[in-house]
């Protein structure tokens, strides 16, 4: 397994120390292509770029220093866009490379053929080089001057298998060339058990997943605790999504964790949509909900101010350092 020192992030628009990310959304969209992902939901297209930049400066006036953009390469990903609103506002932005779930692309598209050795070039290449800022259509060809940081890796219902298995394979060994950590989509939080046991073998330590939306079903909590157990990174981002459960419910989950002894893999964040950004059709709801909402019903909670410290600012730091 990888042992190298973890001392730096990687941005899109340079590197910064561990020490750098200050409060940090994890897992957020910050625009989105108008293609497959809005046949499939049409709240999945975030493509005005004042409107995301005023989202932005939003967080931002209330402490957020850094995002993960969570759309990989070739399914609506803007990394121009990101580029640009990074170095407009002062953001720390964290691109993502890797793939989602099949369903966001056409039937044609390479994600299906590709061979697991070409992705996991092209992984690398995001990772060390530069960005690519097409690849919905055809094979990526127009770079951008930027770098992934983070490789994003997605599974349906079916979990690591048919398909998924190259893609998934190409991630893991793009994550061990490169040292960079994985954040791992899982459907409403099932499969994540077996996500975590395919990247144990492929050699992929627990510290460098980090799973996704394991908190989307309250009746998952005691699974999700059998998860939180293998010491991988526990990404909770159905805060403020009440088509799922409420606030007071997500509460419930973090308290069970933090009993449990879970408070340095726990991540916070809101996995935006463009009817949840208050620039776009989200009403009051914004990307600063998170600050101004729920962490102090959180703290009413009886969580400390250190806990809190540890679940927003500390623990990704360390996810997501190289």
């Amino acid at each position: 397994m990888n042992s190298k020192v973890q001392t730096a992030i990687t941005t899109i628009i340079g590197k910064k120390g561990i020490n750098e990310l200050g409060i940090t959304h994890p897992h957020e969209h910050l625009f989105l292509k108008k293609g497959v992902p809005m046949q499939v939901d049409p709240s999945l297209v975030i493509d005005d770029y004042e409107k995301t930049k005023n989202e932005v400066i939003l967080a931002m006036a209330h402490g957020v220093q850094t995002i993960v953009d969570a759309q990989p390469i070739g399914a609506g990903r803007n990394a121009a866009l990101l580029k640009k609103v990074s170095e407009e506002s002062g953001l720390n932005i964290i691109a993502c490379t890797g793939f989602h779930k099949l369903v966001f692309y056409k039937s044609n598209h390479w994600i299906h053929s590709a061979s697991s050795e070409k992705l996991t070039e092209l992984y690398v290449d995001e990772l060390t080089n530069h960005l690519y800022q097409d690849g919905e259509d055809n094979w990526p060809s127009t770079i951008v001057d930027g770098k992934a940081g983070l490789i994003k890796t997605a599974a349906d219902m079916q979990g690591v298998a048919g398909r998924y298995f190259s893609l998934f394979k190409a991630a893991a060994t793009a994550s061990k060339l490169t040292n960079t950590a994985i954040m791992s989509h899982t459907e409403l939080g099932y499969h994540a058990l077996e996500q975590i046991s395919f990247y144990e073998k492929h050699d992929i330590a627990p510290e460098k997943l980090i799973i996704c939306h394991l908190d989307r079903k309250t009746e998952n909590l005691e699974y999700m605790l059998h998860v939180a157990e293998s010491g991988v990174y526990i990404e909770l981002d159905t805060i403020g999504r009440f088509r799922y459960h409420s606030d007071e419910d997500e509460i419930i989950m973090i308290l069970r964790l933090l009993d449990k002894g879970h408070e340095d893999r726990i991540l916070l964040s809101l996995d935006t949509t463009n009817k949840r950004m208050r620039h776009y059709d989200g009403g009051n709801f914004g990307l600063d909900y998170l600050q101004t909402t729920f962490l102090p019903i959180l703290k009413k909670a009886g969580v400390s101010d250190s806990m809190i410290r540890k679940m927003t600012i500390d623990n990704a730091a360390r996810a997501l350092a190289k």
